[in-house]
């Protein structure tokens, strides 16, 4: 049973989506806010989901907002920020108790809803700024995440991959902002990047549980009222073409050198070949099946792992291993043979067949929590198309060899990054 039974219903400002399920015993609400990543405003929105998370006027301190989800048996409230293609993405996630399943009847459904409402209509603002305490304390955890990443050196190589590869593209900004801005951050300059936010956003709110779609409709239509909008979508930003690839190399006092490539695969999600791009990404370096795991890990022994993905909304492939300084040139090597072993379709019938039960098994566990299954289809609200995943699955069976060798060949190799020791 592969089958997901989402409602979608165009509302005044938003989209809703509900998906009726009895495969868990809570009840999810996410609302996803999507905007254009920008380099102006891209350290405000970093900061904004933390402070919105820390109070509102009806509960004006976090222990407060925290008390309160406590009544509502023990119901959960985070917030996350990611990247999808050139769009910066918030998420505002509460999770709460089915009361189908409690001796009380507390309508805990319109409870949740109407504290997501609160949360986002109600912030904490006193004389148009957000109230200044809490913006200083977000401020000084804004300035740890950012910092985690460099401290991560997994996390860091990766960033700095993206951040040379796509120099003057929206994708190079990194989701929590830039931290030579926070300092200068100001309570009110948030809160007119909160109002921008309310007008502008492409707002998608998600809905699952076992509920009743109808009773859901008309809570959202009781609670939650936001203004018409206008949504602004980006295109893609065409890279300038490399003549040759770019090698980028930087020192630091690290064991351990952090190999990490990316290639344009020149796909993005909703094209005719992205699901065997999919597939190609398996057989290359998805699995522990894949050829990178198998002849850069096992064989030579060269990499502590070695693995690609893919940034399905930005047409990109990473790959990242963990190599020994002096191994460099060999891994590249191995890497770079790997690649075009798969443009000349070196790779079997049995290798296909075992990355597709990979990816069929990898969706299903997916959708089998209830924000991997809003996470699947959030691609649809991002890329504005309507994939389900009974086709999805369908595709990927249908991919023939011809299909993927026909992809391996649009992959071009674009920029080399080397995160290696102080003595190399």
């Amino acid at each position: 049973m592969t089958a997901i039974n989402e409602v979608v219903k165009k509302k005044q400002g938003y989209t809703l989506h509900i998906v009726q399920t009895d495969k868990f015993k809570t009840n999810s609400l996410v609302l996803k806010m999507k905007a254009p990543l920008d380099e102006e405003t891209v350290t405000l929105r970093g900061l904004l989901p933390h402070v919105l998370q820390s109070s509102t006027k009806t509960y004006p301190n976090t222990t407060e907002l925290r008390s309160h989800l406590d009544e509502l048996y023990g119901a959960n409230f985070f917030v996350d920020l990611g990247k999808k293609g050139e769009y910066h993405v918030v998420s505002l996630s509460v999770e709460i108790a089915n009361e189908k399943f409690l001796k009380d009847s507390e309508p805990l459904l319109e409870k949740g809803i109407e504290f997501l409402s609160d949360v986002v209509l109600n912030p904490n603002v006193e004389s148009n700024q957000f109230d200044e305490n809490t913006v200083q304390k977000e401020k000084r955890n804004q300035k740890v995440r950012i910092q985690a990443v460099y401290d991560d050196k997994m996390r860091y190589a990766n960033s700095r991959l993206v951040e040379e590869m796509c120099r003057g593209e929206r994708f190079a900004l990194h989701v929590n902002g830039i931290s030579e801005q926070v300092d200068a951050l100001t309570s009110n300059e948030l809160y007119q990047y909160y109002q921008k936010a309310m007008n502008e956003d492409q707002f998608d709110l998600y809905v699952i549980g076992d509920v009743d779609v109808s009773e859901v409709e008309g809570l959202c239509d009781k609670l939650l009222n936001f203004k018409v909008r206008t949504i602004e979508r980006v295109e893609s930003s065409v890279p300038q073409s490399k003549n040759k690839e770019n090698v980028v190399k930087e020192k630091q006092d690290v064991k351990q050198g952090k190999l990490n490539i990316g290639y344009r695969t020149n796909t993005e999600y909703g094209d005719e070949d992205y699901f065997a791009l999919q597939v190609f990404n398996g057989i290359f370096g998805g699995f522990s099946h894949s050829k990178l795991f198998i002849n850069v890990r096992e064989k030579a022994s060269l990499a502590y792992y070695a693995a690609s993905r893919l940034e399905s909304h930005k047409g990109l492939m990473m790959v990242m291993s963990g190599i020994e300084f002096k191994n460099y040139d060999q891994a590249v090597g191995i890497i770079k043979e790997q690649l075009q072993a798969m443009k000349d379709g070196e790779f079997t019938d049995s290798e296909i067949d075992q990355t597709k039960a990979v990816i069929r098994n990898q969706l299903l566990e997916t959708i089998d929590t209830s924000r991997g299954l809003i996470e699947i289809l959030y691609h649809n609200a991002i890329a504005g198309k309507e994939i389900g995943l009974e086709h999805w699955l369908n595709e990927i069976e249908k991919t023939t060899k011809e299909e993927i060798v026909k992809v391996a060949n649009k992959v071009e190799l674009d920029t080399i990054y080397f995160l290696t020791g102080m003595e190399e």
